[in-house]
């Protein structure tokens, strides 16, 4: 282990460690951009490559754990006589020392995507278990995975009606109904709880100590934009970030990618253009409009900078340390009189296929189960975003409310409330909540991170 992991480690070890003694103590050719979504934690991936939907599997080998099921309420907060589905959980009591000695139960909370992909990719957890003598549990979202309401995702997701269970609140009180039922199944009610998450499920962790302090001691929200809800911090602060990732590295890979969009739209709009940019990409299937293919390409560039480690990762694709500055090598490494398109396809590729096996791409895949997410960015999820002229690589859009409700009416049939989540969770004047009501609430991530501008 490197030595700023070992020092990360020892850091929160050392908090986490008074936590639980004070526990103890206490007992154009583009569709207009401006209503875009907020992207999701996860990109689109090419399905070509027969090992990768079995990686999660591999990488979760290493760890010894049960998969067990629990039967939970479609509605926690009504008497409505309603189907209850079966909530998915991985279980591991390898380390745990047991009630009588208070061992402590860490909980991730499940993001929205299989529960299994996301315990394959938190070894900090299952790292730490050991020295606390802890329990890891890690239940799944509902809506996620094999967590489904009314049997199958066809069912789940079949229209507003059905989805509208779907929201973070009901989601932290399955994770409040099911950690309860399980303590109270192993006489460990007086075992202290600690949260973890990543991304949104760094959200759920902090919010769930927020909304849930007598079940949770404490939280470790990683990577968790609390703050990207109405006007609290800028909204091109996301992709600024991004941009400035790519421009740390190389200011010529910067600007050919900045350049790229209005080459990709000129492209389009020729004759068999299309056609070309569907041999040059190496798709699987012919591009239909240029949109496609530039959120593709947004998606590869944003989740690059979500995972730009030092190190080599298989997080949401195999990539090499540093990623972004070996994207930016590809880039400005090709041979005078590469166009900036093909120049931008090199470089996406350390992205989409650096293994080299990938034979073609699909655009529209989603290997970890995540379309629910639409749904909850329509609904409570708003989380303006724009990009700016000058600071952004990105091509400069507004955050639109007006179009973006609109687009949410034309999938879901469903209008957004922007400051639910503000006036359920809080979010505005965050350090005075978080000083009276948020006590044992740690917040991380790397200044890279493009989720850093939205937490405090």
């Amino acid at each position: 282990m490197a030595k700023p992991a070992i020092a990360a480690v020892l850091s929160f070890s050392i908090v986490l460690l008074s936590i639980l003694a004070q526990q103890s103590s206490s007992s154009s050719s583009f569709k207009p951009i401006s209503s875009r979504r907020a992207p999701r934690f996860l990109g689109r991936f090419s399905t070509s490559n027969p090992h990768h939907r079995d990686r999660r599997s591999d990488q979760l080998l290493g760890y010894r754990y049960e998969t067990r099921y629990f039967e939970q309420q479609l509605d926690h907060f009504s008497f409505a006589e309603l189907p209850t589905f079966r909530q998915r959980y991985l279980i591991s009591s390898e380390h745990w020392v047991g009630p009588d000695r208070l061992g402590p139960i860490f909980l991730y909370c499940g993001n929205e995507g299989d529960i299994e992909w996301f315990a394959a990719n938190s070894g900090f957890v299952w790292e730490i278990a050991p020295s606390f003598g802890a329990m890891v549990v890690f239940p799944e979202h509902r809506y996620y995975g094999e967590s489904m309401p009314y049997g199958s995702q066809e069912e789940a997701y079949k229209n507003g009606a059905s989805l509208s269970y779907l929201t973070a609140e009901q989601a932290l009180a399955d994770f409040a109904v099911l950690i309860t039922d399980l303590k109270r199944n192993l006489s460990a009610e007086a075992c202290p709880v600690v949260l973890f998450g990543g991304s949104y499920g760094g959200m759920l962790a902090a919010w769930m100590r927020l909304k849930y302090p007598h079940i949770a001691i404490g939280a470790l929200a990683s990577s968790a934009p609390i703050l990207q809800f109405e006007d609290i911090v800028p909204p091109e602060t996301f992709y600024d970030i991004v941009s400035n990732d790519f421009k740390r590295e190389s200011t010529s890979c910067f600007n050919t990618i900045k350049a790229s969009w209005n080459a990709l739209i000129s492209e389009g709009q020729k004759e068999n253009g299309l056609s070309k940019l569907t041999r040059m990409f190496r798709l699987c299937r012919e591009l239909k409009n240029t949109e496609e293919l530039a959120n593709w390409l947004d998606s590869a560039y944003s989740f690059l900078a979500m995972v730009d480690y030092p190190y080599p990762s298989e997080f949401l694709m195999p990539l090499p340390g540093y990623p972004i500055r070996e994207v930016c090598r590809k880039i400005d490494g090709c041979p005078d009189g590469t166009s900036i398109l093909e120049r931008v396809f090199e470089g996406v590729s350390v992205y989409y296929n650096y293994t080299g096996e990938v034979d073609c791409f699909e655009l529209d895949d989603d290997p970890h189960g995540m379309d629910g997410w639409n749904w909850q960015a329509c609904t409570e999820m708003v989380m303006p975003m724009s990009s700016s002229p000058d600071a952004s690589m990105f091509p400069t859009y507004n955050f639109n409310f007006s179009a973006f409700q609109e687009e949410c009416w034309t999938d879901f049939k469903v209008i957004p409330r922007p400051t639910w989540i503000t006036t359920h969770f809080g979010g505005k004047d965050i350090m005075t909540t978080l000083k009276t009501f948020g006590s044992n609430i740690i917040f991380s991530n790397g200044f890279l991170d493009p989720w850093s501008g939205y937490r405090d």
